[in-house]
């Protein structure tokens, strides 16, 4: 049986280092950063100036020339590790049967061993020698390697395994404590617990790194790309996101809201102007004969409405709406009044909650230990939630304010109550309702959203960026 032919080696940069560089940026623009012709330029200025030689100063060169927001350095970092590796092929200084102590590839004790010893005698990980990248190297190369249908390919998920963090993370506190004597006091105890914990997470890191840039010399960079560079903040989706990307995306929330209000403030500039005020032009050119020679414009009259935001906070959508609701707080100014409504299957006012002097991340917290947000079994009901605040909030909505519906519209099949909706909806001057599922799940399951929308105007709102370019088309003007 004739043997798998393996597949050479992907060249770095086929096209240059310009044309390289070009590729990156390329890279960069389809994660959703924002790099234009000028950053571009001085991005190669600075590759020119700076050289080569030190990896981490162009990194950090690059990075001043074509970033804007300090939130999307972590993608940049991803992106830049795999378009300037720290290094080609197996990287190690370790002969391929035995390392410098006699250590064969294949006993993983004795590199678990090695490394407790490495990451023990570094004070900073940050600063490691070639000794200890070397032989991630080598527990990847021996550990990770597995073969796909595409050929030759690397797992971090499979060299982590074999090296077992918890055990490692174990010795090396064992270590850490050994100094103190028998009996540590608790200050030391918890600091060596810390120092253990932050020196495994970076050696997970580097495994994944080194991982990521073996895969992409075998499987090219386009194939690490779609699973092995994190989402910008704004890109990710409200549903799918872990507690760590949910707390990320808050600290785009005031960035988008002032975005949000320079736009606001544009289009109300633009609009003093006014429109023509045919009666009085009329009444004015009686002087020229009839001519309307001087053009008389009405005086805008803007508006800045009431809005009332209606919010599902069940876990199946919460992150969406807080995150909406921090939005939301965020743009206040650009409302008269904002009433802030929260239900699982009850509905209650939360406005209390969102002062001004507020901590935003703790009052979202707080909806769902101190509001009346359900009464039943805990399970989204939207239907009586329009019935209980209709019940107990009949006089909210009115037609100086706008309505602002937020959930999946997921009725666990009961009653959904269309018909207190489109009183709702009649008796406001505004009503959208934010979606943050996909378009193409809208209906299925328990989903009521196709009656919903009959009777209110529906959005999908999947992310942060694509939640802030409809609350830039809902504001007022």
């Amino acid at each position: 049986m004739a043997a798998r032919r393996t597949r050479p080696p992907q060249p770095l940069a086929p096209h240059g280092i310009p044309g390289h560089l070009v590729e990156f940026v390329e890279a960069l623009r389809g994660q959703g950063i924002s790099v234009g012709p000028s950053e571009t330029v001085d991005a190669g200025r600075v590759m020119a100036t700076l050289g080569l030689g030190d990896r981490k100063v162009l990194r950090e060169g690059i990075a001043c020339a074509v970033l804007r927001r300090p939130d999307h350095r972590e993608t940049y970092d991803a992106l830049f590790d795999l378009y300037f590796p720290a290094a080609l092929g197996a990287r190690t200084v370790l002969d391929d049967e035995t390392d410098e102590q006699g250590l064969p590839p294949e006993d993983i004790e004795a590199l678990r061993s090695a490394l407790v010893d490495m990451l023990s005698d570094n004070e900073e990980l940050a600063n490691l020698d070639e000794r200890l990248a070397a032989m991630i190297a080598q527990i990847v190369e021996a550990y990770g390697r597995y073969n796909s249908s595409r050929g030759p390919s690397y797992s971090s998920y499979q060299a982590l395994k074999a090296m077992s963090l918890d055990d490692l993370e174990g010795r090396l506190l064992a270590g850490l404590l050994a100094p103190y004597g028998e009996e540590p006091t608790p200050t030391q105890e918890q600091i060596a617990k810390a120092l253990a914990a932050q020196r495994v997470a970076q050696l997970r890191r580097m495994v994944e790194a080194e991982t990521k840039r073996r895969t992409a010399e075998q499987l090219g960079r386009d194939h690490v790309q779609m699973y092995g560079v994190p989402q910008l903040a704004e890109n990710v989706e409200f549903l799918r996101a872990s507690g760590e990307q949910l707390r990320q995306m808050r600290r785009v929330v005031q960035p988008l809201a002032r975005t949000l209000a320079s736009r606001l403030a544009a289009r109300r500039r633009r609009s003093r102007a006014g429109e023509i005020d045919l009666r009085k032009t009329l009444r004015k050119s009686m002087s020229t004969g009839g001519v309307p020679i001087d053009v008389v414009l009405k005086k805008p009259h803007p508006a800045r409405p009431e809005l009332v935001v209606l919010c599902d906070v069940s876990g199946s959508v919460a992150g969406f709406s807080h995150f909406t609701l921090l939005l939301v707080h965020a743009l206040r100014q650009q409302f008269s009044r904002v009433r802030v409504f929260a239900f699982i299957d009850t509905t209650d006012e939360v406005t209390q909650l969102f002062g001004p002097d507020a901590d935003l991340a703790v009052a979202v917290q707080r909806i769902t230990r101190e509001a009346g947000v359900y009464t039943r079994d805990g399970h989204s009901d939207y239907g009586h939630a329009f019935v209980s605040f209709l019940d107990q909030y009949p006089n909210v909505l009115s037609p100086r304010s706008s309505l602002l519906v937020l959930g999946d519209g997921r009725n666990n099949y009961r009653n959904p109550e269309t018909g207190l909706l489109a009183h709702m909806v009649n008796a406001s001057r505004h009503a959208h309702w934010l979606n943050p599922e996909p378009r193409h799940l809208w209906g299925s399951g328990d989903s009521a959203v196709p009656r919903y929308q009959d009777v209110i105007t529906m959005h999908e709102c999947r992310s942060a960026k694509q939640l802030a370019a409809v609350i830039d088309a809902l504001l007022p003007v």
